[in-house]
């Protein structure tokens, strides 16, 4: 159940906050909430991660068919990559690599600070 709301959170601040300001202060955020929320690693991990990806995924194909642009495909030209969907795909990669560091870090982040019980018997 965290692992969707944090991925529902994150995807909401991604949308709007990326259009105020840039791509790191969005991670910033993302590790805040990650630290908020606190699911497991992994959770934290792919809940950032996806949020992020789709995000950024989804920004690109609105954008791509809202003006019609070729710049898309003559920026894969460019770059030796065939087409645009190709880049687009190569956006929503890094995004969710963004993203998801980004929640890893907030978890790590808040166990740092949690205190670990002293002598206990783990067995």
């Amino acid at each position: 159940m965290r692992f969707i709301f944090l991925t529902i959170l994150v995807a909401l601040l991604v949308v709007f906050l990326n259009s105020v300001g840039p791509f790191w202060m969005v991670m910033i955020g993302i590790a805040f909430l990650s630290a908020l929320i606190s699911p497991n690693g992994f959770g934290g991990f792919m809940g950032g991660g996806l949020g992020m990806g789709l995000a950024w995924l989804g920004q690109c194909i609105y954008l791509g068919i809202n003006t019609s642009s070729p710049l898309p495909d003559r920026m894969g030209e460019l770059m030796g990559m065939g087409s645009g969907m190709t880049l687009i795909a190569i956006t929503g990669v890094v995004g969710f690599l963004l993203g998801g560091f980004s929640g890893w870090t907030g978890i790590l982040f808040r166990k740092m600070f949690q205190k670990t019980p002293e002598n206990v018997y783990r067995g």
